[in-house]
């Protein structure tokens, strides 16, 4: 039975804080400057001095500024890596604006074959009310930019660079979502009407026509095909003529994007290790790649991070980003803060008990450029953020080994660096993976 709090509790409670050794010094300090700032660490600092014993020069970070869209920067981050070092290009950048308009769009197209495909069941439902609840923002995972990539290409950012809803998207963000679901009110009532396939059809063609009109007033015209002109840092002049996005991905960029695969570390009981996994809902290109993901142990997780470094290739990632960590200074430790000191209370979980109690989830993408490895196992990771070069130094960030055991959900590895039975596990089960709910922590999309 239920049991309400007496005034003989609160003065219980009372007793017990005031009885606390320090308490009014403790009271103080935490009143005055907060939580976090009174429990900081500064052994911490130390400790994640920005050295490491492997490391890839990647020049200066991007700034993905007002905008939801690290999971686009951070992959684009390890496209264009190799691309400054082979043409001498300091400062070069993809566009992230080009990628951008062509998830938005998708991403609604995306969201009217979800309505069209729920519309039988009712409002309240907790598959409607997901969909309803953000039918697009500017988050992300790999493969959905790996599917916008296999559709359109890529181009330099100087082919179509940054507006002021790229780079600040909650006007763009808010009029697209108020259109969605104004549409999605439609489109349920066609389908509760009785409406054909081919009524149905014209009235979401007519729809996606005035959602790639909103796009174009406020990202600009998506080049089809374009010169790119530049010169190199030793001042040499190239100008490349009649390129299309395809042919300047293929030219420039040269991947085999299936080869690139999600894994994640997901150590809860749903979800065992060597199986493949996706989300229902999640995506953004209808007909394009699916989001699939391998479950791995974090000491092999870590490993193939490691190895991929190790070759000198840079590895995208999902974390968790807001725990234990300090934006400014650009570190990331579990012992940067001691919270649970200053209140004298246990806040230990585990990192399968933060997934299944919603304790943590990836938000935010990265790129892994650099690992200080002693006696061969990792103490701490270089960090290029997508956050500009005023916080961290010059936009790098620490990561202690520690805070990549309990807070990355997600590394990309090239298939090559798997070993002979982990990509035996992932191409077994890749055209049947297990399906997850929506709201599964594993669906989360990075900002």
């Amino acid at each position: 039975m239920a049991k309400e709090i007496t005034a003989q509790d609160i003065a219980g409670y009372k007793e017990t804080t005031a009885k606390t050794p320090k308490s009014s010094a403790l009271q103080n300090t935490v009143m005055k400057n907060g939580i976090l700032a009174s429990s900081e660490n500064m052994a911490s600092q130390v400790a994640m001095d920005p050295v490491f014993s492997v490391e890839i020069d990647t020049g200066s970070v991007a700034n993905q500024k007002q905008s939801g869209r690290c999971w686009m920067f951070a992959a684009l981050n390890t496209m264009r890596h190799p691309i400054q070092a082979q043409y001498k290009l300091k400062g070069f950048e993809l566009s992230q604006n080009y990628t951008n308009f062509w998830d938005k769009f998708e991403k609604s197209n995306w969201f009217y074959e979800n309505i069209i495909d729920t519309a039988g069941l009712p409002l309240g439902d907790r598959k409607v009310d997901f969909l309803l609840a953000t039918p697009q923002q500017d988050g992300g995972q790999w493969d959905m930019l790996m599917a916008l990539i296999e559709k359109y290409g890529v181009v330099p950012q100087s082919v179509m660079p940054e507006t002021y809803n790229s780079s600040k998207s909650n006007e763009l963000n808010a009029t697209l979502n108020l259109k969605l679901r104004a549409d999605a009110v439609k489109l349920r009532t066609l389908v509760k009407e009785g409406a054909d396939d081919t009524q149905i059809g014209e009235a979401k063609d007519k729809m996606l026509s005035e959602v790639y009109r909103i796009l174009v007033y406020s990202l600009g015209n998506p080049p089809t095909k374009f010169d790119w002109e530049y010169k190199n840092d030793d001042g040499d002049y190239t100008r490349d003529r009649d390129l299309t996005p395809q042919t300047f991905f293929r030219k420039y960029v040269g991947w085999n994007t299936p080869d690139y695969i999600s894994i994640i570390n997901s150590p809860t009981d749903d979800k065992p290790y060597k199986h493949v996994y996706t989300v229902e809902f999640l995506g953004n290109v209808v007909g394009g790649r699916q989001v699939r993901h391998l479950n791995l142990d974090i000491d092999t997780f870590k490993q193939l991070a490691v190895k991929q470094l190790q070759a000198g290739e840079t590895v995208w990632f999902g974390s968790d980003v807001g725990k234990s960590s300090e934006r400014q200074k650009g570190i990331m430790d579990t012992d940067f803060y001691h919270v649970d000191d200053l209140f004298d209370v246990d806040l230990t979980m585990t990192k399968a008990e933060r997934l299944d109690y919603g304790e943590s989830l990836m938000t935010h993408a990265m790129v892994l450029t650099g690992v200080d490895l002693v006696d061969g196992k990792p103490t701490k990771w270089k960090v290029e953020n997508s956050w500009g070069d005023k916080v961290g130094t010059k936009g790098y960030f620490v990561m202690s080994d520690k805070w990549f055991d309990q807070f990355v959900y997600q590394v990309v590895i090239n298939k090559k660096f798997l070993p002979a039975d982990l990509k035996q596990a992932f191409e077994s089960e890749f055209d049947q993976p297990k399906v997850l709910a929506p709201w599964d922590p594993m669906g989360a999309l990075a900002l």
